[in-house]
């Protein structure tokens, strides 16, 4: 047990130093981590749809977009330039406080998620993700053509200006300095993520030891032994749905507030489906494998970014090699490579799918 603290004090030592030695090689690096920080949040709300109650949702980006959007349209001046009666009451734009605006978002994208269960509850398996997919593109194309005739989402130009974090008059979008150590706004958003990441952790690890994430668990084994020793998996189903995007509306909130600009291409199938790959690669079920599976697929992109930036590879070999194609390939024969050695994912849980106990011999 002393052990264990060590580690977790050395750990937490280390995360809240470490955006300060990225800061010295630029905010690029420490830009990469808020957004792998990012993506463990969702990771995680997914978690509970998929890793817990066994519902393959392809569409959660689309809660990740109610979030977004939620704080484009309540922290920035586009209402205020399609309706009137708006901009006479609030003539620089709407600017809500982000930390007002995230329980809105949460209860948005909840309602959303619940309205995605309801007629689903009967579909399992390949049926539930075509469902779920097309669910998250409906949302997309909406957002896409919102438009006209009334200027609501502002369309394929999304939506700028958007507000930055602010909680009690601290602006988390400005450097401040402490301790004569100068910390920028990309740092700053690395402490609030990683704030709001832990607190996730926590509810998700309580999540899983209560009743309510036993019977997502019996659900995902057996969903008919399950509903035949009294568990009500009708409302399971619905509350995973619900708890799930929960997740996805703050974190859509927190990117709003992170970007300061928000537009459809943010939210498309892709991000869904890296979403859903970060789970099934760390370990589905296991909040550690999660979070491994979240940073490595979110951080390895972007250094591939750099790696082929430094040495432009399309210069080198006369435009026959495309950096972002070889970058996409690379990544996919890794997640090849690592599902084919561990099939299970990288940090799979101890207890979901061990072997039965041996009877004692005599």
């Amino acid at each position: 047990m002393k052990n264990k603290y060590v580690v977790f004090l050395i750990s937490a030592v280390a995360l809240l130093i470490l955006p300060l030695v990225f800061q010295q090689a630029g905010n690029f690096w420490v830009r990469i981590l808020d957004f792998a920080l990012l993506y463990v949040l969702l990771a995680l709300g997914l978690n509970i749809v998929v890793g817990y109650a066994g519902l393959l949702d392809l569409g959660y980006v689309a809660f990740y977009a109610v979030g977004a959007y939620c704080l484009g349209l309540l922290a920035s001046p586009q209402l205020t330039e399609s309706f009137a009666a708006i901009r006479s009451s609030f003539p620089q734009g709407i600017h809500l406080w982000v930390w007002v605006v995230i329980p809105i978002a949460a209860a948005l994208a909840g309602l959303a998620g619940v309205l995605l269960g309801a007629p689903t509850l009967k579909l399992r398996g390949d049926y539930l993700a075509i469902v779920t997919l097309g669910f998250g593109e409906i949302i997309r194309v909406f957002i896409n053509n919102l438009d006209s005739p009334i200027n609501i989402t502002n369309g394929p130009k999304g939506i700028g200006q958007i507000d930055s974090f602010h909680l009690f008059g601290f602006n988390f979008g400005k450097t401040h300095e402490f301790f004569g150590i100068d910390f920028n706004s990309v740092t700053m958003y690395y402490y609030l993520f990683l704030a709001l990441v832990v607190f996730s952790v926590m509810i998700c690890y309580r999540l899983e030891r209560s009743r309510i994430g036993r019977a997502w668990m019996a659900i995902r084994e057996d969903e008919i032994a399950a509903k035949a020793m009294g568990i009500n998996t009708r409302n399971m189903k619905l509350l995973a749905f619900g708890m799930g995007a929960t997740f996805g509306g703050v974190s859509g909130v927190l990117f709003a507030t992170f970007q300061g600009f928000i537009s459809p291409e943010s939210f498309s199938l892709q991000e869904s489906i890296m979403i859903v790959a970060m789970v099934v690669l760390g370990g589905i079920g296991h909040i550690p494998g999660v979070i491994l599976g979240a940073l490595l697929l979110s951080a390895l992109p972007e250094v591939l970014r750099w790696v082929s930036g430094q040495f432009d590879l399309q210069m080198i070999t006369g435009g026959r090699l495309d950096a972002a194609i070889l970058r996409q390939l690379l990544i996919a024969v890794a997640m090849i490579a690592i599902m084919l050695i561990r099939p299970r994912g990288l940090w799979p849980s101890p207890e979901h799918g061990k072997a039965a106990p041996t009877p004692a011999s005599k």
